[in-house]
C-alpha cells in the first residue's frame, strides 16, 4: 500500500467532531479526524512499514503522522530518526503519544529520553518524562537504576512548579506512574506526591489542577499497584 493510498483511506475515516477536538487540543490543519480505533484494520493490512512510516510523518497531517507511529519499527529506528521526528512534533499528542511511545520500544530509549529531559525544550522535555511513564507501565523494574530514578523523582520536586506547562503534566505523570508501576520507589514517589502538593498547568483555554496524591491512591484502590501493560503501542 503506498502513500496516496492510506492517505485516501484515513481521509475517508475521518469524522469532522473529531477533527474539532484534536484541533481544540493543539493539532493545526491538515487534519482528517481520525479514531485511533479506526486505524486499527488499516495497520494490521501494512503492519510495521518504516518506509512509508517516513512518508506519513512527514506530511504534517496529524493523522497520517499518528498512524506513522502505529506501523513505524522502532527496531531499527536511528536516534538521528527520533530527533526528526521530535522536531516535528508541535503539540503534545505527538510529542508525548507518537513520538515516546515509539521510543519506548528501542533499546536506546533512556538515553535519548534523558537528553530530551535535559534540553530545556518544552515538548522534547514533556516526551522524555512521558518515555519513561511508556517504560515504567511496560518493562519490567529490574531495567531502571533506583538510584536514576529516584535523583528524577528530587528534580521534579525541586522544579516542577517553574516548569513549562506540558512538561508539568509529564513530570506529573512521571511521579504518577514510578508510584503505581515501578514497585522500588513506591514509597518515594508517594513522598514526591505529597510534598509537591496540586500542580497547576495552564491551558490555552483553562487552567487545571493535577492531584498526584490523589491519582495514585485512586489506582492503588482499584489494586494496580505494580500495574504493567503487555505492549506499549496499541
Amino acid at each position: 500500500m503506498d502513500l496516496k493510498t492510506v492517505m485516501e483511506e484515513l481521509e475517508a475515516l475521518g469524522k469532522e467532531r473529531l477533527k474539532k477536538m484534536y484541533i481544540n487540543n493543539g493539532a493545526k490543519e491538515p487534519v482528517f479526524g481520525v479514531a485511533t480505533g479506526a486505524m486499527k484494520p488499516l495497520s494490521k493490512i501494512i503492519k510495521k512499514n518504516q518506509s512509508l512510516a517516513e512518508q506519513l510523518y512527514a506530511t504534517g497531517n496529524y493523522d497520517a503522522m499518528y498512524f506513522a507511529g502505529v506501523i513505524a519499527d522502532p527496531a531499527i529506528m536511528t536516534e538521528a530518526d527520533f530527533e526528526r521526528w521530535i522536531d516535528g512534533a508541535y503539540f503534545y499528542m505527538l510529542s508525548d503519544y507518537v513520538v515516546s511511545v515509539t521510543l519506548a520500544e528501542t533499546k536506546i530509549a533512556q538515553d535519548v529520553a534523558d537528553k530530551w529531559i535535559a534540553s530545556g525544550d518544552e515538548l522534547k522535555m514533556s516526551a522524555g518524562w512521558s518515555c519513561y511513564c511508556w517504560l515504567f507501565g511496560n518493562r519490567p523494574d529490574s531495567e531502571f537504576d533506583a538510584n536514576k530514578v529516584s535523583g528524577m523523582l528530587e528534580q521534579i520536586k525541586n522544579t516542577i512548579h517553574d516548569a513549562p506547562a506540558r512538561t508539568k503534566s509529564s513530570m506529573s505523570n512521571f511521579v504518577y506512574t514510578t508510584g503505581i508501576s515501578y514497585i522500588p520507589l513506591h514509597d518515594k514517589a508517594m513522598e514526591t506526591a505529597e510534598t509537591v502538593g496540586l500542580v497547576e498547568v495552564k491551558g490555552t483555554k483553562k487552567t487545571s489542577l493535577i492531584n498526584i496524591t490523589e491519582n495514585i491512591q485512586k489506582s492503588l484502590d482499584r489494586g494496580q499497584l505494580g500495574f504493567k501493560r503487555k505492549y506499549v503501542r496499541c
